[in-house]
């Protein structure tokens, strides 16, 4: 390929959505819809903006525009009922946990920072609410069932994963570090 007909390329994958900057959203269901952005717009819904750079994470309210400090994933929240599930599994949720933080609450969502520990499972859990999880470091992480079934899910900085809940395991970082903030929607 010319030197021409790779930024052309370039180019078309850009705006072809999915990159920083872009207006297509990245998730989009009942409960938000997820950009990867570094512009800063209005939003229609109150929204958590989270700043890749140092993880700051801060609550937004709709029509407002987040202050950005370069590449921010915004999830901008949809009005939508309860979901949470009774805990009905003998495990503990999956928050808190021994070294989590909470950001904040509010009526809607419960933000959580976490780093995992090379080597150190977390507690067998049972994840009660939808969460999307904004990764902050490059790191793989094992999943465990209860009943031994093992998963090897390798996140680079700035991925951003919708997970179910309904789901009961344990993660164990195996190679490199994992910060992440955590959306739990209720």
């Amino acid at each position: 390929m010319t030197s021409t007909s790779v930024a052309l390329y370039l180019a078309w994958m850009f705006f072809q959505g999915g990159s920083p900057g872009s207006s297509q959203a990245i998730v989009d269901n009942d409960h938000a819809t997820v950009w990867d952005t570094t512009q800063a717009k209005a939003y229609a819904h109150d929204y958590v903006a989270i700043t890749l750079s140092d993880g700051a994470a801060v609550l937004g309210r709709a029509g407002s525009k987040p202050a950005l400090k370069g590449r921010t994933i915004v999830i901008e929240l949809k009005d939508h009922a309860p979901s949470a599930v009774p805990n009905k599994s003998g495990y503990p949720n999956a928050f808190p946990r021994p070294g989590s933080k909470k950001l904040f609450e509010n009526a809607k969502v419960i933000v959580w920072d976490y780093t995992w520990t090379p080597g150190v499972a977390t507690p067998m859990h049972f994840h009660d609410k939808d969460v999307v999880v904004t990764y902050l470091k490059d790191g793989s992480l094992q999943s465990t069932t209860p009943t031994g079934q093992q998963t090897m899910n390798n996140y680079t900085f700035g991925t951003v994963k919708f997970n179910a809940k309904d789901r009961i395991h344990t993660e164990t970082l195996v190679r490199g570090s994992q910060r992440a903030i955590i959306v739990e929607f209720k």
